[in-house]
């Protein structure tokens, strides 16, 4: 047991610092925003560079990394093409079309996509803390980004219809990440997902914009910021948390970003937080603590319980 609730903590502190480094680098993608910078032009040059450096860091220090079974390609295609690829686009358009939080409070609705999935289909047992944890996250978040201001119904119905893509593609993501790190470690699968998700950016968006689009230094400069702290490094413990303490866990305590991203903001840009955020927050975190209390082995993924973690 000692072993097991080692490798949870390992596993919820990977994602809780992906939380923090996803909300952290949202100031930098606003910043962007309000130099004019198009949502698609920054989510295309966004994965084709965080695939560069990913794969140049893997290529002079684990080379060993970069290797895939051929019949494999398909399922990067997938990850990426569809997966990494839907879940960035919709995300930062249903953020152009809505108001942030009410993009953020849709696309939180993918932890209960994984967890009916993983029911449903991988026979993953349902528990009352995991029924528990996924109503305080959800209902945490929902008042985090100020839901109960929020009209979705008199709101633009296309940019509704992309925050559940993104709902969807980020649980599918998720899913099918966790899937692929049963052959592979998580930087082999998120390097391939990105690799991937370059291809539909260069084919259906200008290809090779950025090299003409005449950025700023300062404009490279927070690009590079989001392609290394806003895309690599966190989606990378994402991969490397739910290889420790499966999607379903995963998903939930990603819910944490809104909250630290509205922490960050009160501290930072001294943006006011009501009562009801605050008690959303503490709501998220309950619902972390009562998946940490009644984590149970059969939650960790194949590797982990045959003790061979792919950290």
């Amino acid at each position: 047991m000692s072993i097991i609730r080692g490798n949870s903590f390992k596993g919820y502190a990977c994602v809780i610092t992906a939380a923090f480094l996803w909300a952290s680098s949202g100031n930098a993608g606003k910043a962007l925003f309000n130099g004019g910078m198009d949502a698609f032009e920054l989510v295309q040059i966004r994965v084709t560079l965080a695939a560069i450096i990913l794969g140049l860091a893997l290529a002079i220090f684990r080379r060993e990394l970069l290797k895939i079974r051929i019949k494999d390609i398909g399922y990067f295609l997938l990850l990426g093409s569809i997966g990494m690829s839907i879940l960035q686009g919709s995300y930062f358009y249903a953020i152009s079309k809505i108001q942030v939080a009410a993009a953020i409070l849709i696309q939180y609705m993918a932890p209960i996509f994984v967890a009916l999935y993983s029911i449903l289909f991988w026979k993953e047992k349902f528990s009352l803390s995991k029924g528990v944890s996924l109503l305080l996250a959800f209902g945490g978040c929902y008042l985090v980004v100020g839901g109960y201001n929020l009209d979705l119904l008199s709101m633009n119905k296309i940019g509704i219809a992309a925050g559940l893509i993104s709902a969807v593609s980020f649980a599918a993501y998720t899913l099918l990440g966790e899937r692929g790190m049963h052959s592979y470690k998580p930087f082999t699968v998120l390097f391939y997902a990105l690799a991937f998700a370059t291809i539909p950016w260069h084919i259906f968006y200008t290809p090779f914009h950025y090299l003409t689009a005449g950025f700023t230094l300062s404009q490279w400069w927070w690009i590079t910021y989001i392609a290394v702290a806003g895309t690599i490094l966190p989606f990378g413990l994402y991969f490397v948390g739910i290889n420790f303490i499966r999607s379903t866990h995963a998903s939930i305590i990603a819910t944490l970003e809104p909250i630290i991203a509205g922490v960050i903001a009160f501290l930072i840009l001294h943006e006011k937080m009501e009562i009801f955020q605050i008690i959303g927050g503490i709501m998220v975190i309950a619902a972390i603590i009562t998946l940490q209390l009644y984590h149970q082995p059969d939650n960790l993924s194949p590797e982990i319980i045959r003790g061979k973690s792919k950290t």
